[in-house]
């Protein structure tokens, strides 16, 4: 081999390393590759090639990724209300709940059904509790219609005729115009809360001179001649009785026709708003009965006559008898022959 006017190889080389590198070339000269080397080589690396840049792509998208889901998600946070539409690069929505929850962007629901709706729930159940509020103060509205379906709360079984006892009954003298009004008062004598769903049932029966024909019974309603009677949005279609705890019916009594005949009336009986409407006007002693009387005065359609043998009289016996059958509470109202009786429904107890 030449070597240069420096005694190295045209390689650069000296003499130490041209000898190994001849020894290396001795030592591999026997070697040959494998069956298959070269084409496996030939897809190995196009391959690796393409993972590197697969991985480059990856590290690329994940980079976009961070750079915009943190500012959804900083916008999600600091947004409030039931407005609230947290779309920022198409992320908003599923930046604290995934695919499957966080509120719609068209509808303003929640996607998975459950939070939203249980607030809507709860707001409907807290407008239920303030008009049942408004009911128990005996509110109307600015109108004065009739809303009967105003109640208290409930939950208590119906009372029972055993529950309920009768703790005022009776009618004030006759205001100017000649109409009576009166008050039957029912209370829960028992140690359980019961509930009362209607106001039973009421007659009127004709006494003296009064003509039993000419004597009626009508619910009370707005615009009727029984005007100082609460309005009929006052009623309540269920009331809940505490222990101690009374419900009242009023009524009130409007001549039609003044007292025109003499002497007595075997009596009758005109009833309403119940399956027994004739109940005794004379009951027993034990039947939790009491009786009030009235006498009209001289304001108004009079209520009597004179004749020769002095004034005729009338009476007609309202007699309320509480929603089970029992008791019955009874008022009389003398010097009335002939005219109409109006009563409410269940109103809460003063």
């Amino acid at each position: 081999m030449n070597h240069g006017p420096d005694g190295q190889s045209p390689l650069g080389l000296d003499a130490d390393d041209l000898d190994l590198r001849r020894l290396l070339h001795d030592a591999v000269q026997e070697i040959e590759p494998r069956d298959g080397t070269l084409d496996h080589l030939r897809r190995a690396v196009p391959a690796r090639r393409a993972r590197k840049r697969q991985a480059l792509v990856g590290m690329a998208a994940a980079a976009l990724f961070v750079g915009t889901a943190i500012p959804a998600l900083v916008h999600v946070s600091q947004t409030t209300g039931p407005g609230a539409n947290p779309s920022v690069a198409g992320h908003g929505t599923q930046a604290q709940g995934g695919a499957s929850q966080g509120a719609d962007p068209d509808t303003g629901k929640d996607s998975s059904g459950t939070s939203s709706d249980k607030a809507e729930e709860e707001d409907k159940q807290d407008e239920e509790k303030e008009q049942e509020g408004k009911g128990d103060d005996g509110g109307a509205d600015s109108g004065g219609s009739a809303d009967p379906a105003v109640t208290t709360g409930t939950g208590a079984a119906i009372c029972t005729a055993e529950q309920l006892a009768v703790a005022a009954a009776g009618a004030d003298a006759a205001d100017g115009a000649g109409t009576v009004y009166g008050t039957f008062r029912f209370t829960n004598s028992s140690l359980m809360d019961c509930t009362v769903t209607n106001p039973g049932s009421l007659s009127a029966v004709a006494g003296g001179a009064a003509d039993p024909t000419k004597i009626s019974t009508a619910r009370h309603i707005s615009g009727d001649p029984a005007t100082a009677l609460p309005d009929p949005s006052l009623e309540l279609t269920s009331l809940l009785l505490k222990p101690g705890a009374s419900y009242e019916v009023k009524f009130a009594w409007v001549a039609s026709e003044a007292c025109t005949t003499t002497g007595g009336n075997s009596g009758g009986t005109v009833g309403g708003g119940g399956d027994d409407p004739t109940p005794d006007p004379s009951p027993s002693t034990g039947t939790g009965t009491t009786e009030g009387t009235a006498t009209g005065t001289d304001g108004g359609m009079s209520t009597q006559l004179l004749t020769e043998d002095g004034p005729t009289d009338g009476t007609v016996t309202v007699s309320n008898t509480a929603e089970p059958g029992a008791p019955t509470a009874q008022a009389t109202i003398t010097g009335a022959c002939a005219g109409t009786v109006y009563w409410t429904g269940v109103l809460a107890g003063a």
